[in-house]
């Protein structure tokens, strides 16, 4: 088929679809971090009460007014940005790990569907715990068990949705990329206009939770709606190898089907020539890619590492009692980080490093 002949993203109706479904992806656990403070306040207020019912009333002004501090901070308050860190980042490590045998036997569909809906559902528990006091070390618990089912479907959704992006052009895993840049601002920026409002942090808890409920469902809907675009079917019919669909550019290497014309660069045989060694096929590709992919890692280590288990713990030294004070992370830790992390991820639609017939 020629180039004249196929069709085009109308109204950039796919490219948006993949940026929601980015946006999707991240904005869920972006509000979660954002609303640390209730978690970490809440388990203040929990773990007084339960020690000493005289301290209750001044904790729940500590609520209503930042100005006003907690009688103590609780053990479980303390070490919980760490423990939050360490149950985020293990499950997301060992999921985007098993994503690559996980895509053999369970459907591109069944992931990502099964994914969102999980989410969904964690959040809509969460929302409604807003409501439901309990325990300070039952609600630490539960909190980290959400967190981590929230991250280990986020990493198969993540890896799906990249799969998903790899039978189009290259240029359609930039509104993925950009959609999750977006997502970590949006919070950033709602969790600001909450502090301006003067709202409690248990209204604004449960308005971070119910967003993230609906953009959880709006992705839905756009993945949904992605198969009825003559352009996303055009490009699936072009990357279906016999039954079996080739959601990623690994399936089509490691098989010895790359596209004719890469095959003598990247030394993988194509069908006609002698059967080799999958195992040795795969060992090519990660030769290949062990330096941006060693990047990669490093990076996320320091930036994950540190944001937000570290950087939600700095104080200003200058703000003392003004306002400022109350802003200073959600400005300096939270809006610095994903203005540049959004800048980043958005660069790539406009330039890459090296060629892209690297």
């Amino acid at each position: 088929m020629t180039t004249s002949h196929q069709p085009q993203d109308r109204y950039k109706a796919v490219w948006l679809i993949f940026f929601v479904l980015g946006l999707g992806t991240l904005l869920p656990w972006n509000f979660f971090m954002t609303a640390t403070k209730y978690f970490t306040n809440r388990l203040d207020v929990s773990q007084n009460v339960s020690s000493d019912t005289d301290q209750s009333c001044e904790s729940t002004k500590a609520l209503a007014d930042p100005t006003v501090a907690l009688p103590a901070r609780s053990s479980l308050s303390a070490i919980f940005n760490n423990v939050m860190t360490l149950c985020a980042m293990l499950p997301l490590l060992v999921f985007t790990c098993l994503n690559s045998f996980l895509h053999q036997r369970i459907s591109q569909s069944v992931r990502i569907l099964g994914s969102l809906l999980a989410i969904l559902l964690v959040f809509l528990v969460t929302a409604a715990l807003v409501k439901v006091e309990m325990d300070a070390l039952i609600f630490f618990v539960i909190t980290m068990i959400k967190i981590v089912l929230i991250n280990s479907f986020g990493a198969i959704l993540q890896a799906s949705l990249f799969g998903l992006a790899g039978v189009l052009p290259a240029n359609y895993t930039a509104p993925i990329m950009s959609g999750q840049g977006l997502a970590g601002f949006f919070t950033s920026v709602a969790m600001i206009c909450a502090i301006a409002s003067g709202s409690e942090l248990s209204e604004s808890a449960f308005g971070y939770f119910i967003t993230a409920c609906a953009v959880v469902i709006l992705a839905i809907l756009c993945y949904l709606a992605l198969p009825r675009t003559e352009f996303y079917r055009h490009y699936l019919q072009l990357n279906l190898a016999g039954p079996a669909e080739q959601e990623t550019k690994l399936d089509l290497i490691s098989k010895g089907e790359e596209p004719k014309g890469r095959r003598e660069e990247s030394g993988v045989p194509g069908p006609n020539s002698p059967p080799t060694n999958r195992n040795q096929s795969i060992k090519a590709i990660l030769k290949s890619i062990c330096v941006p992919a060693l990047s990669v890692c490093f990076i996320f280590t320091v930036t994950i590492g540190l944001f937000p288990a570290v950087t939600a713990e700095v104080e200003s030294s200058i703000a003392g009692t003004s306002p400022w004070k109350s802003y200073f992370i959600p400005v300096a830790c939270f809006l610095n980080f994903n203005v540049f992390d959004w800048l980043g991820r958005s660069l790539t639609a406009v330039c890459m490093w090296e060629s892209q017939t690297s």
